[in-house]
């Protein structure tokens, strides 16, 4: 009999961890809006933070941090799904460029600006450990990989 509780308990746990990484992972989600002339990128991202101004920068975050790394494969058609940097452990062998860049109040700022954000259009919510904002950010990728071509991070 305690090898079923226990079985079940473990099953539980295993269930409610999966779940939990699913909620972090639907709270860093990124959406392309549009393209514009200029080789911007439109985007609609989430943010989460234990506060509404954590929760904005995040978002910002979130936001160039998928035009680097990830690459944008939600929303309209347009953006450009590839992400700027391909190389294989480019997180890991530029770790130490990447912490300064995406510090609070780091380079990353230059390359994303709210300009298309219409006056209360942000989704947002709240729950026991902070709060989630949906925020329009267009960023400037065609700066943004002059920036790393000029700190040879890319080709």
């Amino acid at each position: 009999m305690k090898k079923i509780i226990i079985t079940l308990l473990v099953l539980m746990s295993s269930a409610y961890a999966d779940a939990q990484t699913q909620t972090i992972y639907a709270r860093s989600s990124v959406r392309c809006m549009g393209v514009e002339l200029d080789g911007s990128q439109t985007l609609r991202v989430q943010g989460y933070g234990r506060n509404r101004l954590d929760a904005k920068e995040q978002a910002k975050k979130n936001a160039v941090w998928a035009v680097i790394f990830d690459g944008i494969r939600e929303g309209t058609g347009g953006c450009n799904m590839r992400p700027l940097v391909t190389e294989v452990n480019a997180k890991e062998r530029y770790e130490d460029y990447f912490n300064l860049f995406f510090a609070d109040d780091g380079p990353y700022k230059e390359y994303v600006s709210l300009k298309d954000t219409k006056y209360r259009s942000g989704g947002r919510s709240k729950d026991k450990l902070g709060y989630a904002y949906d925020l329009t950010i267009r960023v400037l990728r065609a700066q943004l990989k002059e920036r790393l071509k000029a700190d040879k991070i890319i080709d």
